[in-house]
């Protein structure tokens, strides 16, 4: 039993070197296939990627031989086109060269044939001036007078003629349209003038605020002046304090910051504390209420013409006129007068009433603005009835009523009238008393620098003026001609409300004695 034990064993150990062996050479076979196999497949991949590398490469000098030929090819075409241009550019050269110089050769002909009748022209020129000084010695033989003397003897003739006939034919047409205009016009304007009776107000460039006493101007004028400064820098308004008993004066060319002014002050004054912080919020609320009430007066004046539709910011704005004076006249409330007269008169010659009531209550809206915006009222009324889409008619009618352009409406020329009439009443408008003296100077100066103008006297507060004449330097003929050159200076140098009559007076006295 024992030695089979052995036997196994030795067989085991014998076995197992060799198997292990076997094994061994097994694995090693293996990995050489894999290797043989791996190092195929690299070469295959190789070449493959080879083969792919060349392709490419062809397809790339492909390409690129592509572009070259392409490029080549635009080339030349661009080329094509740029020889054609120029080749027509050329042509168009050697037209224009072509055409020039038969110009030229067409004006040397021209001047040559200019030059030959010149020579002819001043030929026949000699002739005809030697056959005139010839004739003019035989008429001056025939008559017995020089031709200077002929001359001034015909003109002198001719001029007197002519100055009679214009001095008779003005004369005609102006008592002719006279005679048919006066009925009809002073049934309008009277009629117009009884039917509107608006109140006016004449405003100054002050205003005057009452105090309590004398102690709140101290309180007004406040410690080193803060308080007067921070009310004249808020509201534009310079502050008179003087020695005027318990009274404030305000002063300002903005009526409507003069108004905020006062309201503010009479506020601050009622509540007795004044300090900037005070005075700002008493401002504020001061322009508040002068807004609104701008806005409550504008809509009152269209309901009380009953003119309706009109934009809100152009009611307003006509509320704003309440605080602009011309001449001393209320422009809200001439704009008013100018609007009932403006339909008085449509009702009269059968146009519209609405849109001239329309029209002449806007006819001068541009004065709202025009402190604040520069150019005429005119201008700026025209921009603000375009700018809020106002009609034609009324745009035309403000653009006309001070003659700046042609109107193109019977209603155009109604707002005109209205508006002479409107100005020229008595005691619509006021002046200075500077400026009515100027003009009264400035009219006796502009009839005495005619010639044959003996004395001048400015009348009827400057609404007429009397020109006294020499008789023996003025005839009747020349009056009428004298009075027109007169009043067509006043009105290209003088600005004045309504119309100036312009009276011509030429008196000869004859006396003898009998002895």
């Amino acid at each position: 039993m024992v030695y089979i034990i052995i036997a196994i064993i030795a067989t085991l150990v014998i076995v197992a070197p060799i198997s292990a062996y076997v094994a061994n050479q097994r694995s090693k076979k293996a990995m050489e296939v894999t290797i043989g196999n791996a190092e195929s497949k690299a070469r295959d991949i190789i070449d493959e990627a080879i083969k792919a590398a060349d392709a490419k490469k062809r397809e790339a000098s492909l390409e690129i031989k592509e572009e070259t030929i392409k490029a080549r090819h635009d080339f030349e075409k661009e080329t094509k086109e740029r020889r054609g241009e120029l080749q027509k550019y050329e042509k168009r050269v050697l037209n224009k060269e072509e055409t020039v110089d038969k110009k030229a050769e067409m004006l040397e002909r021209r001047e040559q044939s200019l030059t030959a009748k010149e020579k002819n022209f001043e030929a026949d020129k000699a002739k005809v001036q030697e056959l005139k000084s010839k004739h003019l010695q035989e008429l001056e033989r025939i008559s017995g007078l020089t031709s200077d003397q002929a001359k001034e003897q015909l003109l002198s003739a001719v001029k007197e003629d002519v100055k009679h006939e214009t001095a008779m034919l003005v004369k005609e047409m102006e008592s002719r349209a006279k005679e048919d205009a006066r009925k009809r016009a002073k049934e309008y304007v009277v009629t117009a003038i009884q039917k509107c009776a608006v109140d006016h107000v004449a405003e100054t460039t002050i205003s005057l605020v009452q105090l309590p006493n004398d102690e709140m101007k101290g309180r007004i004028i406040g410690r080193e002046g803060r308080n007067i400064r921070a009310l004249e820098n808020m509201t534009g308004v310079e502050l008179i304090i003087d020695d005027t008993p318990e009274a404030v004066v305000l002063s300002s060319f903005n009526p409507v910051r003069r108004e905020i002014a006062r309201i503010a002050l009479e506020k601050l004054i009622v509540d007795g504390r004044i300090h900037p912080a005070r005075i700002e919020e008493m401002v504020e609320k001061a322009t508040k209420e002068v807004e609104t009430k701008m806005r409550e007066d504008g809509e009152a004046a269209t309901l009380e013409l009953g003119v309706h539709g009109i934009h809100p910011e152009l009611v307003r704005l006509l509320g704003k006129m309440k605080y602009r004076t011309s001449y001393g006249q209320n422009a809200l409330k001439h704009s008013m007068e100018v609007a009932q007269l403006s339909g008085l008169l449509a009702s009269e010659i059968g146009v519209d009433v609405r849109m001239a009531k329309r029209a002449g209550l806007l006819h001068d809206i541009g004065k709202a603005i025009d402190h604040e915006v520069e150019g005429s009222h005119v201008e700026l009324g025209v921009n603000l009835c375009k700018k809020y889409k106002e009609h034609p008619i009324v745009i035309n009618a403000v653009e006309s009523h001070h003659g700046d352009a042609e109107p193109d409406t019977l209603i155009a020329c109604l707002v005109q009238a209205a508006d002479a009439i409107s100005a020229a009443r008595p005691g619509a408008r006021s002046e200075t008393l500077e400026s009515y003296t100027t003009r009264l100077k400035q009219l006796e100066e502009i009839a005495d620098s005619f010639q044959g103008v003996d004395k001048t006297f400015a009348i009827q507060a400057g609404r007429e003026i009397r020109v006294m004449v020499v008789p023996e330097q003025i005839s009747d003929d020349d009056m009428i001609l004298l009075a027109r050159d007169i009043s067509k200076q006043v009105e290209d140098n003088l600005d004045y409300p309504g119309q100036i009559k312009v009276n011509i007076i030429r008196e000869s006295r004859v006396v003898d004695y009998a002895k």
